[in-house]
């Protein structure tokens, strides 16, 4: 009997990150349909790889943040629209405002932390390791906690 597992015909890890990512989608979708008001003490934040395909967001915003940002939705959004794949949110930083359009394949991390609720999804690997950066005005760090779920498949070779 050989302890080397085959490998999976059926790509089992992509599946559940693009069905992990649709509950963003699905929470995000509940906001609008709630005229964009967050209930009760709910608040998100959504980090996401600014160079990722589809990414849509102002250029000095890639320019601040080369490959990874955290924004921060609570108070002070707007124009939140959730399709299938996409959603776009208008954002102000430095008192300056901005539309930013993000396909949910681009979203590493999605935390609730008014009810400590978390997901992270597996960036995609690249050659070289990102270049430090510094954090946006309107994000914080989310909190460790028990409602983190982190989806991390690796083949055996």
């Amino acid at each position: 009997m050989s302890e080397h597992l085959p490998d999976s015909l059926i790509p089992y890890d992509e599946i559940v990150q693009e069905a992990l990512r649709a509950v963003v989608g699905r929470v995000l979708g509940s906001v609008v349909a709630a005229n964009g008001t967050l209930p009760g003490e709910h608040h998100f934040y959504i980090t996401f790889k600014t160079q990722a395909p589809g990414v849509d967001i102002p250029q000095r915003l890639i320019e601040r943040f080369p490959d990874e940002m955290t924004i921060v939705l609570q108070n002070r959004f707007w124009d939140l629209r959730v399709d299938e794949g996409r959603f776009s949110v208008g954002l102000s930083f430095n008192q300056v405002p901005a539309k930013l359009n993000i396909p949910y394949s681009a979203i590493t991390g999605f935390h609730d932390p008014a009810v400590n609720f978390e997901l992270r999804f597996q960036a995609q690997e690249g050659p070289d390791e990102p270049e430090p950066h510094d954090a946006a005005e309107n994000d914080q760090p989310p909190r460790e906690g028990s409602n983190v779920v982190s989806v991390d498949f690796k083949r055996k070779k």
